[in-house]
């Protein structure tokens, strides 16, 4: 018979075993890759490590897991920190896992990764659904740090080359913890103000980790949902962030972002200025003919005596034109009476008695006598001819 005080029961024996395990593996790396990945609804990840020569459970309680940048996946490589413990109800062996790191990549990158891809399946990046700027704004709104080196060099640019622009600035932390939340809600803040005509989203250069809050969904989906058009301006030119993707323009730096949101202003105010420089030349032209036309209207204009002058010579004119007129009319009217004097002189009766002829008139009734037999023995006659007049007795009338 085996000694009772030797005998173990199956809990005080993974009690010990917990004791000596939990005691000598307080903080290990551990490199497999994932498998059984499981993510309920309570937060904590559930999952196993594994190689080609075994396997070993693992969890990661839900405050740790928060703090997860990407999201694990089954077949993934991966190099977990953490302490190996027992589970005494089950007598298993499992690793408490603290944090998570991809196998030959950074878990930042892996994370941008996974983001990029899922927004860009729901279409958020679609070309599509980007808007043009607008081409004269007057009012641009700002979401960067208020002490940043950023808002000096738009502000700089701004002034530079448009004066008259008017900045909105809601400052917002552009880094650390917390960070992505102020930037989301700046974003949303300037669209229920709506004053902005444009939006500049973004901040100066830094590290991966220094810009990881453009990044971050709620930012992502901030932009998407602005009903102002953004541009994002985060880092330097050769920095990408996922808000680059989103928003309607990227800039590869804030003073860039500056440039762009001006340079239709830009073009606009050169073309006035072309306007302008035409319109001079078209109204010094127009004011040259004017000026001529004055001028020659001024010659043609006189003074009242000058007028007057004029006005007697036309007077004048007119009054020879009428004496001429009416000497032409007499002369014709002359000439009309003439040959109406010439047909009656040559029906006169004078003209026949000038011929030889003479007329004899009764000397009881003075009427000229045509017919013989109206006389009688001893009647008085009166002879008219061409010149005098004789007396005359009738002696005999013949037939």
């Amino acid at each position: 018979m085996a000694d009772a005080t030797r005998i173990l029961t199956v809990t005080r024996l993974n009690a010990l075993l917990k004791d000596v395990i939990e005691d000598n593996f307080v903080s290990v790396l551990v490199e497999g890759e994932v498998s059984n990945w499981s993510a309920p609804a309570s937060g904590h990840l559930y999952f196993s490590l594994k190689d080609g020569g075994g396997q070993l459970r693992a969890v990661m309680f839900r405050t740790q897991a928060r703090l997860l940048r990407f999201l694990p996946q089954n077949g993934m490589q991966v190099i977990c920190s953490g302490r190996v413990t027992l589970y005494p109800q089950r007598g298993e062996v499992q690793l408490v896992v603290d944090a998570i790191e991809p196998r030959g990549v950074g878990s930042l990158q892996v994370a941008f990764e996974q983001l990029k891809a899922n927004l860009a399946a729901e279409g958020l990046f679609a070309e599509e659904r980007k808007r043009p700027l607008p081409p004269y704004p007057r009012t641009i709104g700002v979401v960067t740090s208020a002490t940043g080196a950023a808002i000096h060099d738009i502000l700089n640019v701004l002034e530079r080359r448009s004066a008259g622009v008017r900045v909105l600035l809601r400052p917002a932390r552009v880094q650390g913890e917390g960070a992505a939340a102020e930037i989301a809600e700046a974003i949303a803040d300037l669209n229920r103000q709506g004053d902005a005509d444009v939006l500049i989203v973004g901040r100066g250069g830094g590290s991966l980790e220094d810009l990881w809050a453009f990044n971050e969904e709620i930012v992502v989906r901030a932009i998407h949902a602005s009903a102002i058009p953004v541009i994002a301006a985060v880092g330097h030119e050769v920095d990408v962030s996922i808000a680059d993707f989103v928003a309607d323009l990227r800039a590869p730096t804030p003073s860039a972002a500056a440039e762009l949101v001006v340079k239709s202003r830009l073009e606009l105010e050169g073309h006035l200025d072309h306007l302008t420089l035409r319109l001079a030349g078209q109204m010094r032209g127009r004011l040259n003919l004017l000026r001529e036309r004055v001028d020659g209207l001024a010659r043609r204009l006189r003074s009242p005596r000058q007028q007057l002058v004029r006005c007697r010579e036309r007077s004048a004119e007119t009054a020879r034109r009428l004496r001429q007129a009416m000497a032409r009319g007499m002369r014709e009217e002359e000439g009309r009476l003439a040959a109406l004097c010439a047909r009656l002189d040559s029906l006169s009766p004078l003209r026949t008695l000038a011929r030889g002829y003479a007329v004899v008139l009764a000397d009881k009734t003075g009427k000229a006598v045509s017919d013989a037999s109206s006389l009688g023995a001893g009647d008085r006659l009166r002879i008219r001819f061409a010149k005098g007049r004789a007396a005359a007795t009738v002696e005999e009338v013949e037939p």
